[in-house]
Protein backbone atom coordinates (compact mmCIF):
# COMPACT_ATOMS: atom_id res chain seq x y z
CA UNK A 1 0.00 0.00 0.00
CA UNK A 2 2.87 2.46 0.93
CA UNK A 3 4.77 1.39 -2.37
CA UNK A 4 1.51 2.35 -4.38
CA UNK A 5 0.88 5.43 -2.95
CA UNK A 6 4.46 6.40 -3.39
CA UNK A 7 4.31 5.58 -6.77
CA UNK A 8 0.94 7.83 -7.11
CA UNK A 9 2.53 11.18 -5.64
CA UNK A 10 6.04 9.97 -8.02
CA UNK A 11 3.80 10.26 -10.81
CA UNK A 12 2.01 13.47 -9.29
CA UNK A 13 4.72 15.30 -9.17
CA UNK A 14 6.45 14.41 -12.59
CA UNK A 15 3.35 15.28 -14.20
CA UNK A 16 3.15 18.54 -12.44
CA UNK A 17 6.70 19.51 -13.29
CA UNK A 18 6.18 18.62 -17.15
CA UNK A 19 3.04 20.56 -17.21
CA UNK A 20 4.23 23.64 -15.20
CA UNK A 21 8.18 23.88 -16.00
CA UNK A 22 9.92 26.53 -13.88
CA UNK A 23 11.20 28.21 -17.34
CA UNK A 24 7.37 28.86 -18.63
CA UNK A 25 6.65 31.77 -19.48
CA UNK A 26 3.20 33.36 -19.94
CA UNK A 27 3.48 36.65 -18.65
CA UNK A 28 5.57 39.93 -20.08
CA UNK A 29 8.92 40.14 -18.11
CA UNK A 30 9.89 42.68 -15.98
CA UNK A 31 10.81 46.31 -17.59
CA UNK A 32 15.04 46.18 -17.90
CA UNK A 33 17.59 48.20 -16.98
CA UNK A 34 18.06 50.70 -20.06
CA UNK A 35 20.83 52.30 -22.08
CA UNK A 36 20.28 55.47 -24.12
CA UNK A 37 21.25 54.92 -27.84
CA UNK A 38 20.95 58.20 -30.68
CA UNK A 39 20.59 57.75 -34.54
CA UNK A 40 21.17 60.60 -35.41
CA UNK A 41 19.09 63.11 -34.16
CA UNK A 42 16.60 60.49 -32.74
CA UNK A 43 17.58 59.20 -29.11
CA UNK A 44 16.15 55.56 -28.30
CA UNK A 45 15.78 54.26 -24.69
CA UNK A 46 16.42 50.60 -24.90
CA UNK A 47 15.98 48.02 -22.43
CA UNK A 48 18.72 45.42 -21.86
CA UNK A 49 18.66 41.90 -22.62
CA UNK A 50 21.96 40.22 -21.49
CA UNK A 51 20.98 36.90 -19.55
CA UNK A 52 19.95 33.51 -21.49
CA UNK A 53 16.50 34.43 -19.45
CA UNK A 54 16.15 38.34 -20.88
CA UNK A 55 16.85 37.10 -24.18
CA UNK A 56 14.73 33.84 -24.13
CA UNK A 57 11.62 36.09 -23.02
CA UNK A 58 12.46 39.37 -25.27
CA UNK A 59 9.29 41.27 -25.81
CA UNK A 60 6.87 38.77 -25.86
CA UNK A 61 3.36 39.26 -24.32
CA UNK A 62 3.78 43.09 -24.40
CA UNK A 63 1.17 44.76 -25.50
CA UNK A 64 2.67 47.83 -26.42
CA UNK A 65 5.94 49.97 -26.27
CA UNK A 66 6.57 53.49 -26.46
CA UNK A 67 7.76 55.35 -29.92
CA UNK A 68 11.56 55.34 -29.46
CA UNK A 69 11.82 52.40 -27.00
CA UNK A 70 12.99 49.03 -27.99
CA UNK A 71 15.26 45.96 -26.51
CA UNK A 72 18.94 45.80 -27.25
CA UNK A 73 20.18 42.21 -26.87
CA UNK A 74 23.57 42.20 -26.10
CA UNK A 75 25.98 38.62 -26.57
CA UNK A 76 29.45 38.09 -25.59
CA UNK A 77 30.61 37.12 -29.09
CA UNK A 78 29.20 37.71 -32.59
CA UNK A 79 27.47 35.34 -34.17
CA UNK A 80 24.86 34.46 -36.91
CA UNK A 81 21.45 35.78 -34.63
CA UNK A 82 18.13 34.63 -35.57
CA UNK A 83 14.80 35.64 -34.01
CA UNK A 84 10.92 34.80 -34.31
CA UNK A 85 8.03 36.40 -32.99
CA UNK A 86 6.11 33.63 -30.73
CA UNK A 87 3.90 35.08 -28.04
CA UNK A 88 5.28 38.52 -29.67
CA UNK A 89 2.30 40.85 -29.79
CA UNK A 90 3.98 44.03 -31.32
CA UNK A 91 4.82 44.32 -35.38
CA UNK A 92 8.51 45.09 -34.71
CA UNK A 93 11.53 45.61 -36.81
CA UNK A 94 14.96 44.43 -36.22
CA UNK A 95 18.28 45.55 -36.63
CA UNK A 96 21.32 43.67 -36.81
CA UNK A 97 24.05 45.42 -35.41
CA UNK A 98 28.33 44.90 -35.83
CA UNK A 99 30.74 45.60 -33.10
CA UNK A 100 31.12 49.39 -34.78
CA UNK A 101 27.28 50.14 -33.96
CA UNK A 102 26.71 49.61 -37.94
CA UNK A 103 23.31 47.96 -39.04
CA UNK A 104 24.25 45.07 -40.64
CA UNK A 105 20.62 44.39 -42.02
CA UNK A 106 17.04 44.69 -40.67
CA UNK A 107 13.86 42.68 -40.92
CA UNK A 108 10.11 43.39 -40.54
CA UNK A 109 8.79 40.73 -38.12
CA UNK A 110 5.11 40.16 -38.16
CA UNK A 111 3.43 38.95 -34.40
CA UNK A 112 3.00 36.14 -33.46
CA UNK A 113 5.17 34.39 -36.25
CA UNK A 114 7.60 31.28 -35.73
CA UNK A 115 9.32 32.78 -39.08
CA UNK A 116 12.78 32.72 -38.31
CA UNK A 117 14.87 36.14 -39.28
CA UNK A 118 18.50 36.35 -39.25
CA UNK A 119 21.64 38.43 -39.38
CA UNK A 120 23.44 38.31 -42.65
CA UNK A 121 26.87 38.01 -40.75
CA UNK A 122 27.84 37.36 -37.28
CA UNK A 123 26.57 39.96 -34.99
CA UNK A 124 26.62 40.89 -31.36
CA UNK A 125 23.97 43.08 -30.83
CA UNK A 126 20.34 42.99 -31.64
CA UNK A 127 17.83 45.76 -31.60
CA UNK A 128 14.26 45.40 -31.35
CA UNK A 129 12.06 48.84 -32.22
CA UNK A 130 8.41 49.51 -33.21
CA UNK A 131 7.97 47.99 -37.10
CA UNK A 132 8.63 50.65 -39.80
CA UNK A 133 10.82 53.06 -37.08
CA UNK A 134 14.39 52.57 -39.10
CA UNK A 135 12.11 53.10 -42.38
CA UNK A 136 10.42 56.08 -41.02
CA UNK A 137 13.62 57.90 -40.26
CA UNK A 138 15.72 56.79 -43.49
CA UNK A 139 17.83 53.79 -41.53
CA UNK A 140 19.65 51.54 -43.56
CA UNK A 141 22.46 49.07 -43.09
CA UNK A 142 25.62 51.27 -42.71
CA UNK A 143 23.98 53.26 -40.21
CA UNK A 144 26.13 53.85 -37.46
CA UNK A 145 24.22 53.82 -33.78
CA UNK A 146 25.84 55.48 -31.04
CA UNK A 147 25.77 54.41 -27.40
CA UNK A 148 26.11 50.95 -28.20
CA UNK A 149 27.83 48.86 -25.61
CA UNK A 150 31.31 48.04 -27.14
CA UNK A 151 31.82 46.16 -23.57
CA UNK A 152 29.60 43.59 -23.05
CA UNK A 153 30.52 43.12 -19.89
CA UNK A 154 29.36 46.44 -18.23
CA UNK A 155 26.22 47.09 -19.96
CA UNK A 156 23.35 47.11 -16.78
Amino acid sequence: MIKKLLWHCIAFAWGFLIANPASAQNAAQPRLPTVELTAGMHVIQAEVARTYEQQSTGLMYRRKMGINEGMLFVYEAPEIRCYWMRNTHIPLTIAFIGDDGAIVNLHDMQPRSERSHCSTKPVRYALEMNQGWFKARSLKPGFKLLGIPLNPAIVP
